[in-house]
C-alpha cells in the first residue's frame, strides 16, 4: 500500500478549511496535500533536518521540534485537527502524546501500522518478526520503539479518558470497517477529549 493511498483516505477525515497540526510530518506531503485539496492551513512538526528542508521546499510551514519534549508551546484547541500519522510508534511516551494530540486539537487523527494484521500474525507464528510494506524493517534496525494493534489503541484511548469518534483500518487504499484488527495493515482512530 502506498503512502499516497493512505494519505487520500486520511485527508477525507479532515474538514475543508481546517487549521491542521501534523505531528512528525516527514517531508510535508500530507500537509501540502491538505493545503491543495482541502484549503487547510497549519504547521508541520518535524525533527529531521532533511525533512524540514523538504517541507520548506514544498511551501509547508514547519517547526523543528522533538515530539518527545511535548507540545507545551501550543494552547488548548489551537488547531481544528491534529494529525499523528506513523508517529506514535516512534515516541517514548505514547500515552502523553495521545492526550496532547486531543488537547491541542479539537480532534486528533492517529494512524499507525497495525501489528495484528494477519500477515504479521502469520510471520510471528512462523517464529519471525514481520517485514511487510507497512513494517518494512528488520527487528534489529527498526525506528519503531514499539508496535501496537488496532485493538490496543482503542484500549489506550479509553484509558486516557478520550472519546473514540471513529475507528477503522486501511487496506489496499480503502477504508476497512470489517475486522480491522485482523484485516487492515493500517489502523486509524479519530479522537477527541
Amino acid at each position: 500500500m502506498s503512502d499516497a493511498s493512505i494519505q487520500q483516505v486520511l485527508a477525507e477525515l479532515v474538514p475543508p478549511g481546517s487549521r491542521v497540526l501534523d505531528l512528525g510530518c516527514g517531508d510535508g506531503a500530507m500537509l501540502a496535500h491538505l493545503q491543495k485539496t482541502r484549503a487547510c492551513t497549519g504547521y508541520g512538526i518535524e525533527l529531521a533536518d532533511t525533512n524540514v528542508l523538504a517541507c520548506v521546499q514544498r511551501g509547508v510551514n514547519v517547526i523543528q521540534l522533538n515530539l518527545d519534549e511535548g507540545l507545551s508551546m501550543f494552547e488548548d484547541a489551537s488547531f481544528d485537527v491534529v494529525l499523528q500519522i506513523d508517529t506514535l510508534q516512534h515516541l517514548r511516551n505514547a500515552e502523553v502524546m495521545l492526550r496532547e494530540t486531543v488537547r491541542v486539537g479539537r480532534i486528533g487523527i492517529v494512524a499507525f501500522p497495525n501489528f495484528a494484521h494477519w500477515p504479521n500474525r502469520l510471520s510471528v507464528l512462523r517464529g519471525r518478526m514481520p517485514v511487510t510494506r507497512r513494517l518494512p524493517y528488520q527487528w534489529y534496525n527498526t525506528p519503531n520503539i514499539r508496535v501496537g494493534t488496532h485493538a490496543d489503541l482503542g484500549i489506550l484511548a479509553r484509558a486516557c479518558g478520550l472519546t473514540v469518534l471513529d475507528s477503522f483500518g486501511i487496506q489496499d487504499g480503502e477504508a476497512l470497517r470489517l475486522a480491522p484488527n485482523l484485516l487492515a495493515g493500517t489502523s486509524v482512530y479519530k479522537l477527541s477529549r
